[in-house]
């Protein structure tokens, strides 16, 4: 299965605690992970940032909120132990606990004045995702939204304007030395796209034969079969086919199966990911950095 929603945690994190024993939270996420039966996959699933794996993350958040609550304590940094009040919780018969649980105790009450993190389902307040998760779900919803804006940008724009993106793109990622030298190579078909040859590295190790068009239709295995063949004929072994559409199936199973060459195909969406990636076409409206209670200053 999956790592549940943060608030499936609570209930068992403090029955865990009861004994009135310290735990570490390493050891907590690991009791966790067995009590609910999470494969290997599940247990090492990061989060997006990639600095924290999403069962830590959940676990976290709801010892968090219970410690607000005033259920458990840290007795240290990332040391659980469980409260009078805690102990009293978790003996009184009940076998769940969630957000609206967590309510009746004053403490917790100011924090989540504080700290509004919910949607309203059936007229039911409830909270899947952590606070983290939450926000990873406002980032990705707004890339995608500008994807969706920059492909139709691409599409509606001029040939000319194309084979100038697609150096910059190329420019941005460290191929090409400059703009002026990688124009120079690559050249211009003059029909909507780009063909030639381009530096892998400034100093010119390697090349890399480009091609690249604004395609609407979807692309082909054999489009993708003419342009290995292009590798030949231009004395490359490494190959970039951009489109503004797609590939099919047998198109990408194509390259898959090359073992002396190296292509790599770039579909519209992969072509607008890398010009939010290296800031082509974009620009910053707004940075929000999170951060975290630093223990070692204080326990310093």
């Amino acid at each position: 299965m999956s790592v549940p929603p943060f608030q499936d945690f609570m209930f068992p994190l403090l029955d865990l605690l009861k004994d009135g024993q310290t735990y570490r939270s390493s050891d907590v996420n690991q009791r966790m992970a067995d009590l609910f039966e999470l494969d290997q996959e599940d247990r090492q699933e990061l989060l997006n940032s990639g600095r924290q794996t999403r069962l830590e993350n959940r676990v976290q958040w709801a010892a968090t909120y219970l410690r607000k609550a005033g259920l458990i304590q840290n007795v240290q940094r990332g040391y659980y132990r469980i409260t009078d009040l805690g102990v009293e919780v978790v003996y009184s018969g009940i076998d769940f606990i969630n957000i609206q649980f967590l309510e009746r105790f004053p403490s917790f009450v100011e924090f989540r004045q504080k700290t509004k993190a919910e949607e309203t389902r059936d007229n039911v307040l409830v909270s899947t995702a952590t606070p983290e998760e939450i926000l990873e779900e406002s980032y990705k919803s707004l890339r995608g939204e500008l994807v969706i804006e920059i492909l139709q940008k691409v599409k509606e724009a001029t040939p000319a304007f194309f084979e100038q993106l697609v150096l910059d793109v190329l420019v941005s990622m460290g191929y090409g030395g400059s703009r002026p030298e990688a124009g120079k190579r690559i050249g211009q078909s003059g029909d909507g796209g780009i063909d030639g040859l381009i530096n892998e590295d400034r100093l010119g190790l390697d090349t890399i034969y480009v091609q690249a068009k604004r395609w609407s239709n979807t692309v082909t295995d054999s489009t993708v079969r003419e342009f290995i063949g292009s590798l030949d004929t231009n004395g490359a072994h490494k190959g970039v086919l951009i489109t503004t559409s797609d590939f099919t199936a047998p198109a990408i199973r194509t390259v898959e199966r090359l073992t002396q060459k190296k292509v790599i195909l770039l579909n519209g969406e992969a072509l607008a990911q890398y010009m939010i990636e290296f800031n082509v076409g974009v620009s910053e409206k707004s940075t929000y950095i999170v951060k975290k209670l630093d223990h070692d200053y204080f326990n310093g």
